[in-house]
Order: structure tokens, then sequence, then C-alpha cells
């Protein structure tokens, strides 16, 4: 028995949760997956996997094997990659968490460049804004925003973005705008609860002031306070990430904006007990330079319109 490839059908098999899903992805039949994981449970001595109704599940024994698997699978696809030289680029499977909205507006969008880069690389793109637990999942990098609260983590902080005030037009011009922190107790507010809640620290000048926000709709997830506010049901404090085109667009703006709040991070989190692979350490470096480049255009795009408006005040 290869043991290398047996270790990546028994990876396959976690990752996927399924016999028939792990021979789909490597293009095998799910008979010779089955006769591999035996294999491997009898040269080891010891379960890896319980069999039920409800799908396969790694034993103590698996996940610890899994773990030692997935890092032996990952370096000999370095050393393949070291020793037809960095031209060709990464190769294998990486898989990648991130939360579900910004995923989908930040991430997906920019996954073509990086596979053109390396086009003998496959993703796997969880979207969750849970926690999930990256040994478990098979994850090789998490994006993750906000603090972490496990300090035993791996990570690297990569990005950083303002939190704002912000609305609808439609709703300022109905309700008004607030003008201090105060005054938020005036409105009605979409809370996120994940997103920092409803209590508050903003500053201005070295003056901090607390604020609570308040309102009849709470909601756990980011599309739903994303459509919430587009509806005009309230306000609300968000990352500039989660309404980047709204704001560019006008259908939301910012509020304010004298008034500073603590930054959102973003975060690479990467499985605890060893080194991040290549491959994850290189989708960190391109994420890390793809938000600074777009912090670098908002930047841009602010002074020129702020140099626009100083124009028209002198003419």
């Amino acid at each position: 028995m290869d043991r290398l490839a047996a270790m990546e059908t028994f990876v396959y098999v976690v990752e996927t949760g399924s016999f028939s899903a792990a021979a789909r992805r490597l293009n095998i039949g799910q008979p010779a997956v089955s006769k591999t994981i035996a294999q491997l449970e009898a040269r080891l001595a010891v379960r890896l996997l319980l069999r039920s109704t409800r799908g396969l599940t790694p034993t103590e024994a698996g996940l610890a094997f899994f773990e030692r698997a997935k890092r032996a699978i990952e370096e000999a696809d370095e050393a393949d990659n070291a020793a037809r030289g960095t031209a060709s680029g990464l190769s294998g499977n990486l898989r990648i968490c991130a939360a579900v909205t910004f995923g989908r507006m930040h991430i997906v969008p920019h996954l073509g460049p990086f596979l053109e880069q390396n086009p003998e690389l496959t993703i796997d793109l969880i979207l969750d804004d849970r926690n999930v637990n990256l040994v478990e999942e098979g994850v090789d990098v998490a994006l993750r925003m906000g603090s972490l609260s496990d300090s035993g983590l791996t990570a690297r902080k990569i990005a950083e973005c303002r939190r704002v005030v912000l609305g609808t037009p439609a709703y300022f011009e109905k309700q008004g705008e607030p003008a201090c922190p105060a005054d938020l107790s005036q409105h009605q507010a979409v809370v996120y609860s994940l997103g920092g809640g409803a209590n508050w620290q903003f500053n201005k000048g070295g003056e901090a002031q607390p604020a609570t926000i308040s309102g009849r709709i709470r909601v756990n997830a980011a599309e739903a306070l994303r459509e919430s506010v587009l509806a005009h049901l309230g306000l609300t404090i968000a990352s500039q990430w989660m309404f980047a085109p709204e704001l560019a667009s006008g259908m939301v703006r910012e509020v304010m904006s004298d008034w500073a709040l603590p930054n959102q991070d973003l975060w690479a989190v990467f499985p605890t007990g060893r080194m991040a692979s290549a491959k994850a350490r290189a989708f960190a470096d391109y994420v890390q330079a793809l938000m600074a480049a777009n912090t670098s255009q908002k930047a841009m795009m602010l002074l020129a319109e702020q140099a626009k408006a100083l124009k028209m005040g002198y003419e």
C-alpha cells in the first residue's frame, strides 16, 4: 500500500464526509476508497472512522492521524514545488473559511487571479459565520474579523477597516441625522449581535463617549443586517467592508464621521500546532495585498472628492 496515497485518500474522506465524494475528487471508484481505508485501519490496528446512517465521523485517533496526514501531504507538495522551482506555482488543494458576506463580497470575486497564478491549485471555500474548528473541518486558513477569543490560535493580522454609523438617504430624510453619540438613542437601529452588539465607545479629539443603540430589529447574520438597512428600517454601525458597494454608489451614507469607532481587524488564522502551509501563507499574503489595494483606492477616491469639494467652494 502506498502510504502517502492512503493518507491522501483518508484526508479527502474526512474533508468531504463520505467515501463517494472522496472517490469523485480522486477520480477513482468508491470500492477502491473503502478498500484503502480498511487497509489503513488494519495496518494501524486502530479504528479511524465511525460509520453511521448520518455519515462518517473521525475517531479521536482519526483526528490525530488526519492532522498529521494532512501535514505530510502538504510537505510533500511543497517538496515537489521546491524541486520544480517557484515558477510552477502552488499545487494541491487549499481549504479556506471566511464569513459569508465578507467572502461573497471581497474574496469570491478575486479568486480568479490567484488561481491563474497557480494553475495546479484547487480551492475549497467554506462560507460560514461560525468560528469553525479548523482541524476538524480540515481548514488550511480562515479569515476572521474582530477580536480573537481563542488566544491559542496561530493568527496574523492582515488588514483593518473603519467602523462607521450609516444608513440610507431615505432613512435620514425621514428621521434626521444624528450629530453625536447621544443622538443615537433617538434613532431606530438595526443591531448586529455578531458585529459588536448594541454598546459602543466613540472618540473625538481624545474625548470618549459611550453610546447604546437600540431598535426593533436585531440580527445575527450580516446579510440580514444589509437587507434591513437597505430596506430603510434603521441605521446601523458596521465596517465599511460590509457596505462597500453601497457607500461607493451613495445607496447608504456615513454620518457622524468626526466621531471615531474602534477599527475592525481582519486576521488570517491557521491551525494551531503546525506551521502554516505555503499555500495558506500565499493566500493570506494575497488577501493582505488585495485589502491594502482596496484601502488605497478608497483613500484616493476620498481625497479626490475632498479636492473637488474644495474647488467648488473656491469658485
